[in-house]
């Protein structure tokens, strides 16, 4: 009989436990937003704010912010959108072996693995301290989560997004060694995998995701995912935004 090891010392059951728990309750969101299948383009709305309920709100209906044109807050549902299938993820035997230089552990330093993703070093840095702000609001509240890579006591790669029920979007990830940031992808793909998640959103393809194993579906199929993975509609909004 073969054994086969796995890649990773990682997921523990804590860490799908602490994955799975319930987030808290963020209430109802103060803006209107919709699952703009009727908008023509990538950008659907600008205005709002990065509240913990409008944040909710708009990835459960599709979206998710960006700020534009001199700190405006866009909201983005690309036409083409970027998955990557979970139960068809490979991986290469060259990163079999960098998995195995790393350590994996899930939700220890969050904000450092945000502000390592918006170094202002990086090319087409857009997270800027709102941002960092923001989403760790969301992960002390149990919705935003983070994968985490080091080597010794050091941070080397990480990757951090949203998680609704069995729907995960995939926000920025980061190395500073390499292969570490595959590395993280790998041990967040276990982790979905562990807690039944069936739809794991990378919003815009690049040839970097691709090599990873990342596709693109229309936007259409991507809401009727997206839905299934809820199993629900949320619920509706009561004012409008400009």
């Amino acid at each position: 009989m073969i054994v086969v090891s796995p890649l990773i010392d990682f997921p523990s059951a804590g860490d799908i436990d602490r994955f799975e728990r319930p987030p808290v309750d963020v209430g109802i969101s103060a803006w209107e937003l919709e699952a703009s299948r009727r908008h023509n383009g990538d950008l659907v709305a600008v205005g709002a704010d990065l509240e913990p309920a409008t944040l909710i709100d708009a990835y459960s209906l599709g979206l998710f912010p960006m700020p534009i044109e001199r700190r405006r807050l866009g909201w983005f549902c690309p036409e083409e959108r970027g998955i990557i299938p979970i139960d068809t993820f490979h991986v290469s035997r060259s990163l079999r072996k960098s998995c195995r230089r790393f350590r994996v552990t899930l939700d220890t330093c969050f904000t450092r693995v945000m502000e390592a993703c918006g170094d202002p070093r990086r090319d087409h840095g857009w997270i800027d301290p709102a941002f960092v702000a923001a989403y760790t609001r969301l992960h002390d509240l149990g919705w935003a989560h983070s994968v985490e890579v080091w080597r010794g006591e050091e941070l080397v790669g990480g990757v951090y997004g949203v998680r609704i029920e069995r729907f995960f979007a995939g926000e920025s990830m980061f190395h500073t060694a390499t292969d570490a940031s595959k590395v993280a992808l790998v041990g967040l793909i276990e982790l979905l995998k562990a807690s039944g998640v069936i739809l794991f959103d990378v919003q815009w393809l690049t040839p970097h995701l691709v090599s990873l194993g990342a596709i693109e579906t229309t936007r259409d199929e991507y809401l009727r995912r997206l839905s299934e993975a809820q199993n629900h509609h949320r619920r509706r909004q009561t004012e409008s935004h400009g």
